[in-house]
């Protein structure tokens, strides 16, 4: 009542003010101010957000197991209910144990047995990163009904999983369930934590997909000076100057590093949360997997609702009141003064933690090493564990039902397939594969403020493209994107850099070089040079490096290679590895076509010892001279600089030879450098029309989303069905097989009608008949073997055990009911062939076909 008091108060001086300042300005200035005011204020329309209702959903069809308890389950109820009541006259400052709370049915079940361990058959759930992934996109996270106590229900997660959502003691069954199921450890806890865990708020926490791993420092090791060497040049800077500097830099250096601590300091304030009037209060459900099984080293936690691990000394978790899986349930009796920082979680240690059921699955005790004993007798050993066995009550099997995930619900991963988190200046969206038409699975926005309205970085991921497009990444500062392509582009495509697809700007492409018969690994293009980087070729080039001219005319930018200006080539510098074939002052390593000065530059490999190379210069000239005369080669055409000692220079004519295939590899290399620029205009129409089309791949065995298979399947089975009806109507059409002998009536006649009636007549009597001599045939049969049997007991009578006799009289049995059955058949048989046959004559005379012709035969 105070503070609604004060609130009036204020109000009421507020009024006072403006009405003071209304009556000292005009009313022209007012209503212009009030105008202002106005246009700045903004109305945002919150977006309507329709609750799920729990009370609605479908409970006929659930198993029986989820509306009653069986005598066990209720014997467990009432165990619950007594060691809760002890447990409250113990510890009556301590929050009520969260026990049985009631399922989607309204029948209350104890919380161990609504762990279900399953194991499934992803391979992705095998491991509990993957489980908890799973589980934090599968669900849609919920509030807790009251932030500090417990729900009151906890549904199963069958429903849980088939409705997509629950709160965070849902998430913590489903979870613990699928690990137990893969062979952890795990354990529910039911705790306290921070409202940033309880209310899943992960906007000041970093996006993992931005965590970089930690990098080990690796020693370079360090190079032994060789004994000869060249001394460095002296030292000729002022000492003074140096020390002067130094001192500057530092200043500078001190005052930039208290600014950026003042800095960091500002954006740590703005960034820490609020003070929560509910700190320690707040309760939330976690999982707890503990060191041992699946060669788990340390023990650890897991949040469901984000699938981040912590250590069990993390400050999000503020206390445990008790943990338990499907065997038994412990309730916390150490001090959480400190957090979980000083926690153990020896489930085995009855003075730190108290278990509802005694039995022999408990956790064993951890003893620390115990000093000598006398040793005790075995038989002493024995009647001691004898006595101190006691006989505990086990907990019943799960009432729920094995956990079910189809392969398209596994898919499909998020409600509806999509989802939406929010991290620190990041958002993050995630899509169902094929639920986008351009495949994209993944996008990651990086923005320069927490009110994430300023993007900086936008990177997405690809899955099922038939580019094979794998990530883009858009930088928004400078305007570069990075596409990253998976093994099997068309072009062999690993990476493409580029600001925009117009030809011939600043872009950078990376190849598989290994799918690619010139070796190229990657090109680097600028609107003035082109550099290309080569691996594994025959004739060991790794590096061409082109230098362009400006054209004539102003380029246009559509996609033709039929291009006839052409970017004039100005040089060409090549550069090749070592030919352990060649010797070194024969091993070209660098070679460059100065088409502008018409000159040809050589330099060959270093030879061993020798810290220079042998170098040839090498000045075209035209064949013919002015006046039509051919020019010979001549000395002054060539400069060579050879090192070391050489028997014999190379002549005239081997250089003038020379000068030829030098100058046919300037063509040739120019060509080459031609059909690298067709093939990147090439690459960017392709890329272009990928874009435009944005076609997926789908699997043979996709049968869903393979369309030609669908197609085929459907086809195939709408001929069988077409061929099943077929063969049903030719079944029920009788007279179909005669009609087939008379090679088919166009037009029915008497004759015709009469010997259609008399073949079909004769050929059912026939069928009587050899029906008739079957079912004698049989008989007889059965007689004879009787008969042989008989005279064979006659014979041996006097011989035989009484199993023989035992096994004789059984079959005697056994033949005389078979021989009575055949009789009644072959009677019956007798008995109706006569009025089939007059049954059948009717309906052939009052076949629509045949009436017309057998009327007098009525």
């Amino acid at each position: 009542m105070e503070d609604n008091e004060e609130v009036y108060e204020m109000l009421e001086e507020e009024e006072d003010d403006e009405e003071e300042t209304r009556s000292s300005f005009q009313l022209s200035d007012g209503l212009q101010d009030l105008e202002e005011q106005l246009s700045r204020i903004q109305v945002h329309i919150p977006e309507v957000v329709h609750d799920f209702d729990w009370s609605s959903i479908e409970t006929a069809n659930l198993p029986e197991s989820y509306k009653t308890n069986t005598a066990k389950e209720k014997l467990l109820l009432q165990v619950a209910d007594n060691f809760h009541r002890q447990y409250a006259h113990l510890c009556p400052d301590r929050e009520p144990l969260f026990l049985h709370p009631v399922n989607e049915c309204g029948i209350e079940k104890f919380v161990s047995t609504t762990v279900r361990p399953t194991l499934l058959t992803y391979s992705e759930l095998y491991n509990w990163d993957g489980c908890a992934r799973f589980v934090a996109d599968y669900l849609t996270m919920e509030p807790l009904p009251s932030p500090i106590a417990p729900p009151s229900y906890l549904y199963s997660p069958t429903t849980i999983l088939r409705y997509q959502r629950g709160n965070c003691f849902d998430f913590s069954v489903l979870l613990c369930s699928l690990l137990i199921g893969a062979g952890y450890d795990a354990y529910c806890v039911n705790g306290y934590a921070t409202r940033e865990m309880c209310m899943m708020d992960e906007t000041k926490e970093e996006c993992p997909l931005l965590q970089k791993s930690e990098e080990v420092a690796v020693e370079t090791m360090k190079v032994k000076p060789k004994k000869y060497a060249i001394k460095p040049p002296r030292d000729l800077h002022s000492k003074f100057e140096m020390r002067l500097e130094a001192k500057q830099e530092a200043i500078v250096q001190a005052a930039e590093e208290k600014r950026r601590k003042e800095e960091e300091e500002r954006v740590a304030e703005a960034e820490r949360p609020k003070p929560d009037s509910l700190y320690g209060l707040r309760v939330h459900a976690w999982v707890l997997v503990l060191s041992g099984k699946r060669e788990v080293p340390e023990s650890f936690f897991i949040n469901p609702f984000t699938a981040q691990s912590y250590s069990t000394t993390d400050d999000h978790f503020l206390g445990i009141e008790s943990v338990w899986n499907h065997r038994n349930y412990w309730v916390n009796m150490q001090d959480c003064w400190n957090a979980c920082r000083d926690l153990l979680f020896d489930l085995g240690d009855p003075l730190r933690w108290e278990f509802l059921l005694l039995g022999t699955d408990k956790p064993l005790l951890a003893l620390p090493e115990m000093e000598e004993e006398e040793e005790l007798v075995d038989d002493e050993v024995e009647d001691l564990m004898k006595e101190e066995e006691p006989k505990g009550f086990d907990m019943p099997a799960s009432w729920v039902k094995q956990i079910q995930i189809s392969p398209k619900e596994f898919e499909m991963r998020c409600p509806k397939g999509k989802k939406l988190i929010q991290y620190k200046n990041a958002k993050l969206e995630k899509w169902a594969p094929y639920l986008n038409g351009n495949g994209l699975v993944s996008r990651l926005t990086l923005f320069e403020d927490p009110d994430y309205t300023k993007v900086l970085n936008i990177k997405e991921w690809y899955k099922n493209r038939e580019d094979m497009l794998e990530t883009r990444e858009m930088n928004q500062r400078n305007d570069v994107t990075t596409e990253y392509f998976a093994p099997g582009h068309v072009l062999g495509l690993k990476a493409h850099i580029y600001v925009t697809m117009i030809p011939e700007t600043e872009r950078t492409m990376e190849f598989y070089s290994e799918t690619r018969v010139d070796g190229l690994r990657k090109r680097v293009e600028t609107p003035q040079d082109m550099e290309e980087y080569f691996e594994g070729r025959s004739d060991f080039l790794n590096y061409r490096h082109t230098v362009f001219g400006p054209r004539a005319r102003k380029h246009s930018n559509a996609f033709t290679a039929a291009d006839t200006n052409a970017r004039p080539i100005l040089k060409i510098t090549e550069r090749f590895d070592r030919n352990p074939q060649k010797p070194a002052d024969e091993d070209v390593a660098e070679r460059i076509f100065s088409i502008v000065e018409e000159k040809i530059f050589l330099t060959y490999h270093c030879k061993d010892n020798y810290i220079t190379a042998s170098k040839r210069e090498f000045n075209k000239r035209s064949n013919v001279d002015s006046k039509g005369n051919k020019i010979i080669m001549s000395l002054d055409m060539c400069v060579s600089y050879q090192v070391g000692y050489t028997e014999k220079e190379k002549k005239l004519f081997h250089l003038y030879e020379m000068l030829l295939q030098l100058m046919e590899e300037e063509r040739q290399s120019k060509h080459q450098v031609w059909e690298s620029e067709m093939e990147v205009l090439d690459i960017l129409k392709l890329r272009e029309e990928e874009e435009a089309a944005s076609k997926l791949t789908v699997s043979i065995y996709d049968t869903e989303r393979n369309e030609k298979s669908k197609e085929h399947r459907e086809a195939m089975e709408r001929l069988l069905q077409e061929e099943r009806q077929r063969q049903v109507e030719q079944d029920l059409d009788y007279l179909a097989p005669f009609l087939i002998q008379m090679g088919g009536v166009d037009k029915m006649t008497k004759w015709l009608a009469l010997r259609l009636k008399e073949e079909c007549l004769n050929d059912f009597k026939h069928r009587l008949v050899e029906k008739a001599n079957l079912i004698q045939a049989r008989f007889e049969k059965e007689t004879q073997e009787l008969q042989k049997k008989q005279q064979w007991y006659q014979q041996n009578q006097l011989n035989m055990t009484l199993e023989d006799e035992d096994a004789y009289l059984s079959y005697c049995s056994d033949a005389i009911f078979r021989i009575r059955i055949l009789e009644l058949r072959l009677s019956r048989h007798k008995e109706k062939a006569p009025q089939k046959y007059m049954a059948l004559e009717e309906k052939l005379c009052k076949d629509p076909r045949l009436s017309e012709y057998l009327r007098l035969y009525l």
